[in-house]
């Protein structure tokens, strides 16, 4: 970093030099006559993009000699007058016609625009509309096929700024991506000029391109235009700035009452109201008749819901203009069998609108509550048609959905919404439907599995494909339409303004005292003043539950002893062409699936789930059944109709399905995921804290107790190493020989099917056999942590509440309250001054309330599930001490957070004492002094799990939460010479916990156990980390006993072949094999050497007379 004087030396020269460069390369080309223009552009490419970079990087790096200058923030002085020359060279640098010369500034605007100094004072504002149109001009897509022909204006300075289209699109998508977040801070910071900005680029294309001139890349079947067009380009560049800055623009500049506003923001106010209202009506006007241009227009008029939300007088023509795109048709025939269907530009449109609607009704609900019969009406004729698809019919359920949770009396909003959903309710409960899910054989005729066994050419049957097609489609999509409903039912109900606490007393509980009567069973009806979907769960549930049971069943043993032997319904198993396609990780820039490269057709080999062919689709089919069903338990809990006493009856049905020991075992991997995150997270994050024991305890015993088996089982192959060929998939081949294993049961064939992950790819063949396996083993454990951590508070809504909490106690103890009006400096500041969450956020009225429930479930929630219920106990810590040695960076890591909170809460339980004493530090020990590969990259988060195990087991000594912070000594009882008083802490881990009175030898016996470590060397290690109790002194101890143990291993392994993830770090990978301390060394070309460095260097070496090579260090006795 240069000194002050120094950089603003550099500041003050640079346009200088930079214009004399300039004046002197346009006088060394007057002599060359046959250099044109453009050769000129592409020699000084590279000078150009490295002085934009410098030019960047030059203030990015010091921008807070910039925000720390009272005379550059007020635009005055000789110093703003040399930083102005800068930026208006670097302003200037933006209309290069190469976008590299923009991306290289980006990082620099939004540094300047994010520092609330710079952001808040004027010196930007002369800049920042040339910003804003030199990023809005890179943004708009290059047809790389006109520059490799030479059509394009620069076409060799485009070649020489990108060596190919992969390159192109890379830079573009990175561009696009960060300018979301610079043109949300412009919007904020400068209303007007971007207002303006963004008013005049989209009344100069409507102009230019409104009708789609110049009509060119045509497509040949309707001569419409399409995605490559030049109009249609050009609409697609426009599309995010105006989104961005509209949602950036601060509240003041935009409502309706300028009331309170000083004289100059009211101008300001007037001015972008009037530029907004023109582009609004600009927009709701135009009538595009080519389908890319109407979806670009639908991305547009969804981008005016920022602005509707404060002016709603163009919302209705817009929302009209949308309802009449879902319904927009041009058919095509089928490439294989002749079939009408929609043209792939109108399916997209019509998914675009409908997806737009949502959005819009989200975010203004309450202004399109006056027209909702009209918009009722419209959908009920939208809804009629018979063209109108399954997506399209779904997204206009969901529209009137979240119109009506805008329905301000609790009565008529839940009529509103059951009318709505009256159709998709008769479907379920009709009597072919409830045939169909009242056995797994139902299920199976239901979609054309059965029929094959005697009529295998039903499956390509095109009658029988349509019939059986329609019929799984006509019942899922109503599932489906209830689930979406309900999900936006539950949002409304979160964002009112009680907070979706349920209105069961004229009060909202004592605080204080953590008193709350809605934590506990709640009436159907007190939910349904806040959420109008609820009324219809005992409607629902009889048939979900019979769903969940006969979809789970039909993967039990004896059912794949019987399927996997046909050769076609065996495919009821596999994988989707989509899951295989993730699998293989690839670039979705190809056209993935069906694109080149895609893998379309390896699944089924030769047949896709676009063909005529039921045996593609059923794996799709089960996925998107599967995920609704377990969405649908999770919105069950997460509505509390599942703790309603109405429900009562049903609970013990629910719990024998969902948690039956065959249906959890036979889950295959990617089912058990989706089964943790979308049912069992949500469940416990969702009971009330009365009902843990009688809720949680009958479904949490058998998952929990079922994961430890999974987990064991999955990675045990993995860590033997000993038979590679059991973590492949299953393929075709196979079939039969694992149809006999399913036959027998037992652990043989468990052991083989957790061991693939439960996995079959059908036909695949190559690469993505192991991947899929290897892909969905990890996704389970990483799944399991996060769930975990959720539910403990260490990431997700809970660990929220804790930041808050702790943002409070030091805005309290800083005696600075302005610190609760602060967010992360990656958010755009709230413009009212109101409190935000520790995310940014801003709270709502009722949030002290509803924080000081979840308060309570946190702390209830660890006692519970480590304490109190000793089957969920012993599970969960079994498997995360287990999870520490499995090969995952991102499981290993999300683990030792887990075991603090295991330590902080049970280290005094002498229950735990030989789990924590010997499992979870010895595989912690283990983990860093054998030093795997994988092991890279975590070894502190190990070291500190041992310091954490080691002084609250054997040193009776505490640490801050997480394993934080000095230790704090606790004193011997003066009872018990042999024992520590507990700590005062010890009931509460979320602040620290406490520890073990009577030490336990079990980390002592690990640690002299080690090679080269003695029972000496531990005493040592016992003194030293009891006399000096700082994190780094007492890490740094551990670290060296540890190293020497590493050392002496290793001598006694001798030299071996690298083991791949297994195999042990060297020296520059392993956190061992690195020095403790460095000398400073003048003259290190990797370092900038400052005068304030040297000096401390010297004060240093002055207080610390005895000088340490480093080798010595190391060095062994």
């Amino acid at each position: 970093k240069l000194d002050v004087k120094v950089w603003m030396q550099f500041v003050t020269a640079m346009p200088q030099a930079v214009g004399e460069a300039n004046d002197a390369a346009s006088q060394a080309r007057a002599g060359r006559t046959t250099v044109s223009q453009m050769d000129v552009l592409v020699e000084q490419l590279p000078f150009h993009r490295g002085l934009s970079r410098m030019l960047a990087l030059l203030l990015s790096a010091h921008v807070s000699y910039i925000s720390t200058d009272k005379d550059i923030l007020k635009g005055q002085g000789p110093k703003y007058q040399a930083l102005a020359a800068y930026l208006n060279l670097l302003a200037e640098m933006l209309a290069h016609p190469s976008g590299r010369i923009c991306g290289e500034q980006i990082n620099l605007w939004v540094t300047l625009l994010r520092d609330p100094q710079t952001s808040k004072s004027d010196m930007l504002t002369p800049f920042l509309e040339r910003v804003l149109v030199g990023f809005m001009t890179s943004m708009v897509r290059i047809r790389w096929e006109d520059v490799e022909e030479d059509r394009h204006q620069f076409s060799t300075l485009m070649e020489a700024s990108w060596t190919d289209a992969e390159e192109y699109d890379s830079w573009l998508c990175d561009l696009r991506s960060k300018c979301s977040q610079l043109l949300k801070f412009i919007g904020n910071a400068e209303p007007k000029i971007s207002v303006t900005t963004i008013h005049a680029r989209v009344q100069s294309l409507l102009s230019m391109h409104g009708t789609g001139e110049p009509r060119n890349h045509l497509n040949r079947a309707n001569n419409q235009l399409t995605q490559m067009s030049e109009a249609v380009l050009q609409f697609e560049g426009v599309t995010q700035p105006l989104d961005n800055i509209l949602q950036g623009l601060p509240d003041w500049a935009v409502r309706a009452n300028a009331a309170g506003l000083d004289q100059k923001r009211a101008a300001i106010n007037n001015e972008v109201r009037t530029k907004l209202s023109e582009m609004a009506q600009m927009i709701v006007t135009w009538n595009p008749t080519d389908t890319w241009l109407k979806f670009r227009r639908s991305n547009m008029i969804e981008a005016l819901k920022h602005y509707w939300d404060h002016e709603p007088s163009t919302l209705l023509q817009g929302v009209d203009s949308l309802l009449g795109y879902l319904s927009v048709e041009e058919w095509k025939a089928g490439e294989t069998n002749g079939e009408q269907r929609l043209t792939d530009d109108v399916a997209g449109l019509r998914k675009r609108s409908g997806i737009a609607l949502i959005a819009v009704s989200k975010k203004v609900p309450q202004h399109l509550v006056p027209w909702l019969a009209q918009l009722s009406e419209r959908a009920k004729t939208l809804l009629s048609l018979s063209s109108l698809s399954a997506p399209s019919r779904m997204h206009l359920y969901e529209f009137l959905s979240c119109v009506a949770t805008a329905v301000e009396d609790p009565v008529a909003r839940a009529n509103f919404v059951a009318d709505v959903l009256a159709n998709a309710l008769e479907i379920i409960e009709s009597p072919p439907v409830k045939e169909s899910v009242s056995s797994v054989e139902g299920l199976m005729t239901m979609m054309g599995i059965a029929q094959v066994a005697n009529n295998p050419a039903s499956a390509t049957d095109p009658a029988s494909v349509r019939q059986v097609t329609k019929t799984f489609t006509t019942f899922f999509s109503a599932l489906n339409q209830l689930l979406s409903v309900g999900k936006r039912c539950n949002e409304a109900a979160r964002k009112r303004p009680n907070g979706g606490i349920p209105v069961v007393t004229t009060t909202a509980g004592n605080i204080t005292n953590s008193n709350f009567p809605d934590e506990g069973p709640i009436s159907i009806n007190d939910l349904a003043v806040n959420d109008p979907f609820v009324p219809l769960w005992p409607r629902i549930l009889p048939i979900l539950i019979r769903v969940v049971d006969v979809t789970l069943r039909l993967w039990h043993p004896e059912y794949q002893a019987v399927l996997l032997k046909n050769p076609i319904q065996r495919f009821v198993y596999a994988i989707s062409d989509d899951e295989a396609y993730l699998a293989m990780k690839q670039d979705s820039s190809t056209g993935g699936v069906f694109g080149e490269g895609g893998t379309a057709g390896t699944v089924v080999s030769g047949w896709d789930r676009r063909d005529m062919n039921l045996a593609p689709k059923w794996a799709g089919w089960f996925n998107e059944l599967r995920n609704t069903t377990f969405q649908l338990l999770g919105l069950l809990s997460g509505q509390r109709v599942l703790f309603a006493p109405e429900i009562a009856g049903l609970f013990p049905e629910l719990v024998s399905a969902i948690v039956e020991p065959t249906h959890l075992r036979s889950m295959e991997h990617r089912h058990f995921t989706q089964y943790l995150k979308q049912f069992i997270e949500i469940l416990l994050l969702a009971c009330p804290v009365t009902l843990y024991q009688s809720h949680l305890s009958p479904i949490l015993e058998p998952v929990f107790e079922h994961v430890v088996l999974r987990l064991q089982m999955s990675w045990k192959p993995v860590l033997d190493s000993s038979d590679s060929s059991s973590l492949k998939a299953l393929t075709t081949p196979e079939c039969d020989a694992a149809a006999l294993v399913a036959a027998s049961g037992g652990e043989q064939w468990y052991s083989s099917y957790y061991a693939r992950g439960g996995q079959f790819v059908g036909d695949m063949q190559g690469v993505g056999i192991e991947a899929a396996v290897e892909k969905v083993r990890v996704e389970l454990s990483r799944t399991f942590s996060d769930v975990l951590q959720s539910a403990l508070a260490l990431k997700g809504d809970w660990a929220l509440v804790l930041a808050n909490q702790a943002k409070e106690e030091q805005a309290v103890k800083k005696n600075d309250t302005s610190k609760l009006g602060s967010g992360p400096i990656t958010r755009v500041g709230d413009s009212n001054g109101g409190r935000v969450n520790a995310d940014g956020t801003p709270r709502g009225a009722n949030d002290a309330a509803i924080e000081a429930r979840k308060t309570l479930r946190i702390n209830e929630m660890c006692r519970f599930i480590l304490l109190a219920d000793e089957r969920v106990a012993y599970s969960l810590a079994s498997a995360v001490v287990d999870a520490l040695e499995y090969p995952d960076a991102y499981t290993c890591r999300r683990c030792t957070k887990i075991c603090h909170r295991i330590l902080e809460a049970c280290a005094w339980d002498t229950r735990y004492t030989q789990l924590i004493g010997s499992r979870m530090f010895g595989k912690a020990v283990k983990a860093i002094v054998t030093e795997p590969k994988w092991m890279v990259g975590i070894e502190w988060d190990m070291i500190n799990l041992i310091r954490d195990v080691y002084v609250r087991l054997v040193l009776g000594q505490t640490l801050l939460p997480g394993g934080q912070g000095p230790a704090m000594q606790q004193p011997k009882d003066p009872n018990n010479p042999l024992a520590f008083e507990q700590a005062k802490n010890a009931d509460k881990p979320l602040i620290g916990g406490g520890m073990l009175c009577i030490p336990s030898d079990l980390p002592r016996e690990i640690f002299a156990g080690l090679p080269g470590i003695g029972v000496e060397t531990v005493r040592k290690l016992d003194a030293e980390m009891s006399q000096k109790r700082s994190a780094k002194d007492q890490k740094d101890a551990l670290r060296e006993l540890l190293r020497t143990a590493s050392e002496n291993l290793k001598q006694a392994e001798g030299s071996s072949p690298d083991g791949g993830i297994f195999g042990r770090a060297n020296e520059s990978e392993g956190l061992l094999g690195q020095n403790i301390k460095r000398d400073w060394v003048a003259g290190d070309k990797d370092r900038l050497l400052t005068a304030s460095m040297v000096r401390k260097q010297e004060a240093a070496k002055a207080e610390e007379p005895t000088n340490y090579d480093s080798a010595g260090l190391f060095k062994l006795d």
